[in-house]
């Protein structure tokens, strides 16, 4: 498998997008040992290195995907402006916690109740539901599936009847 495959696997398989191969079969403990013993394994890093050990190098993520991060200072920046256009009634939701947007249950226009689920954040592996605080129906969606909240961010616009 190729660095582009690779690196396009870590970018699609946390939103869903990369379909697993699954097979039936059986482990057998004896051919893994074989396969393990007939794999060269990687000789451990030099302790000696022109390189001092406090200066890192930049780039040595860069292939795997393991250097790209976004803070939620970054994401924060990214979200819409704080000042909202609200429509008569409308009300901001926003996320409780920092995340990512797991499912987006409702679209724009969608009439929804209290209590209904409108999207689901997950963090530090838990979901965490956002729940419509009254009757309505959603005016703007902010985020999508697969996209970084942060807490406070603004998620959606709820037109209350």
């Amino acid at each position: 498998m190729s660095a582009e495959e690779l690196l396009k696997i870590r970018e699609d398989f946390p939103l869903g997008r990369y379909q697993l191969k699954i097979e039936e079969t059986t482990f057998s403990l004896r051919e893994y040992n074989a396969f393990l013993a007939a794999t060269p394994t990687p000789s451990p890093p030099s302790r000696r290195s022109s390189r001092p050990r406090s200066m890192p190098n930049a780039s040595a993520g860069a292939p795997s995907g393991q250097a790209d991060y976004a803070s939620d200072l970054t994401v924060a920046e990214a979200a819409p402006d704080s000042e909202l256009d609200l429509p008569e009634n409308g009300r901001a939701i926003a996320s409780h916690v920092a995340g990512n947007v797991w499912k987006v249950e409702v679209e724009e226009g969608a009439a929804v109740k209290q209590g209904d689920t409108l999207l689901i954040i997950e963090s530090m592996k838990m979901e965490f539901a956002v729940l419509a605080q009254c009757d309505g129906h959603v005016h703007k969606v902010f985020c999508r599936e697969g996209g970084q909240v942060s807490a406070g961010q603004d998620l959606l616009v709820l037109v209350s009847e």
